[in-house]
């Protein structure tokens, strides 16, 4: 049974779609990096006041992992039900969820008033933007990779990507704003709550903007095309995530070791920077943020770049690109850090974030492509959240006890440069997938598989 024809989008709609999905994930992102910027910042003083200072940070990121813990959950549940009733509904909930939980924490009592209990409810609402952002990721970038065409993928897909950047730049920007018109002592006391209050302006914002996309034409046909294969069989579906599991175990294996390096090096450059910039390079706050504040804008612009090319010449080469140079580059990172100059941490900083954007830029489409429609949501999800326990949650705590143990940024390096090389090793394993037609994937799916590609066509 062939799935029914999906007309293309318009430019204008496609632009929309893009629009929505940008909006939402740079909402999503600006309220989980605002965490991490200030569990860097200020938290280790406001809920972890007795402990030695680097310790205190320790303990801050410690919440701040929590966060990347509920991921795999979140990936579990939207997942299944965003390949059972639509991307669209599931990416509005996810953003009711993390945006609610940020507003939260902008109210919450700290130690000195509650005691114990405020880290408690610190790492609870940590959990919720976890489980959160766990579901937003994968429906954001389905969305838009299920509307767009195959040539341009790549490029289109890379957009929800610079929700990142995007997100990063505006709560950093933020936060720069506040320490550099505020004293430490004003933005110790209240200021800091002032960027996480904002987010309930910017949820409203990209809601209006979600609720006004169509659902993905594809899930659409496949969703009519299971729906008579049901009727046909008399069956039950299966299970999205057992589907996944059974016939797309090596693609979800390879999703994850492709993120350990981009994972892992983004929170080192961008989170812990803010550490290793004040404790051991002696740099004030406001330089270290003013450093990935500019060069969050340059990543920002260099994504959909990267996009653009992995059209060209495919998804591995250019995510190769991004591994081995981000591994390379960490002792130049740290050795420019040390200089202890504004342009040097900014450079360091900046030519980071360009290689880990080669490694983000095509990862939306290279994931998309890996899955069948009707476990599309479910394998990318669960590709990409469960290794972020592995790469993106310690990171920032294991540089900074590496740090505290060795005072030395020779075993941070080391520690990015063999998470590039399981990336490496992960994307020379992989296929090619550029040219992959992701309506086709349902069409010549197997009767009995939930829209799996026979191997054949799977590896062609």
């Amino acid at each position: 049974m062939s799935s029914p024809a999906a007309a293309p989008p318009t430019p204008s709609n496609l632009r929309r779609i893009v629009a929505a999905s940008l909006i939402g994930t740079t909402i999503e992102w600006y309220d989980f990096f605002l965490y991490g910027s200030a569990a860097a910042l200020v938290f280790n003083k406001l809920f972890f006041p007795d402990s030695e200072p680097l310790v205190g940070t320790l303990l801050s990121f410690l919440t701040y992992a929590v966060g990347f813990a509920a991921r795999p959950l979140g990936a579990l549940v939207f997942g299944h039900y965003g390949d059972r009733l639509g991307r669209k509904k599931l990416l509005v909930l996810s953003l009711l969820l993390m945006g609610g939980a940020t507003f939260a924490i902008g109210l919450l009592p700290t130690h000195a008033t509650v005691g114990v209990a405020a880290p408690i409810l610190l790492t609870v609402l940590r959990l919720v933007q976890g489980f959160a952002l766990g579901g937003e990721w994968g429906g954001a970038v389905l969305l838009v990779s299920e509307h767009g065409d195959a040539k341009r993928r790549g490029f289109w897909a890379s957009w929800p990507q610079t929700g990142a950047p995007a997100g990063q730049l505006l709560a950093t920007g933020v936060l720069s704003a506040l320490t550099a018109l505020m004293s430490d002592s004003a933005f110790g006391a209240w200021g800091w709550r002032i960027p996480f209050l904002l987010s309930g302006v910017l949820v409203v914002v990209g809601l209006w903007i979600r609720l006004s996309v169509d659902e993905s034409p594809v899930f659409k046909a496949a969703l009519a095309q299971a729906e008579g294969r049901k009727a046909a069989a008399g069956g039950a579906e299966k299970m999205p995530l057992v589907a996944v599991l059974r016939h797309h175990w090596r693609d979800v294996l390879v999703a994850m070791g492709a993120r350990m390096a981009e994972n892992i090096s983004y929170y080192v450059i961008t989170a812990f920077i803010l550490v290793y910039a004040v404790t051991a390079a002696d740099l004030s706050k406001q330089t270290a943020l003013n450093a990935v504040l500019i060069a969050s804008a340059i990543h920002f612009a260099v994504i959909p770049m990267w996009g653009a090319l992995s059209d060209r010449i495919g998804r591995k080469p250019v995510y190769l690109v991004g591994a081995v140079g981000v591994g390379l580059w960490m002792f130049p990172f740290f050795a420019l850090i040390d200089s202890r100059s504004f342009g040097s941490l900014l450079l360091a900083v900046t030519i980071g974030l360009i290689f880990h954007g080669a490694m983000y830029a095509p990862q939306a489409a290279f994931f998309s492509e890996m899955f069948a429609t009707r476990m599309r949501y479910s394998g990318a999800s669960i590709g990409a959240q469960f290794s972020s326990v592995a790469a993106g949650a310690p990171a920032p705590l294991i540089a900074t006890a590496l740090l505290v143990d060795y005072g030395s940024s020779t075993p941070i390096a080391l520690y990015v440069i063999a998470a590039a090389l399981i990336t490496v090793l992960a994307v020379v394993c992989a296929k090619e997938t550029r040219h992959r037609d992701l309506a086709d994937i349902e069409a010549t799916a197997e009767p009995d598989a939930t829209a799996v590609l026979p191997t054949d066509a799977r590896t062609a």
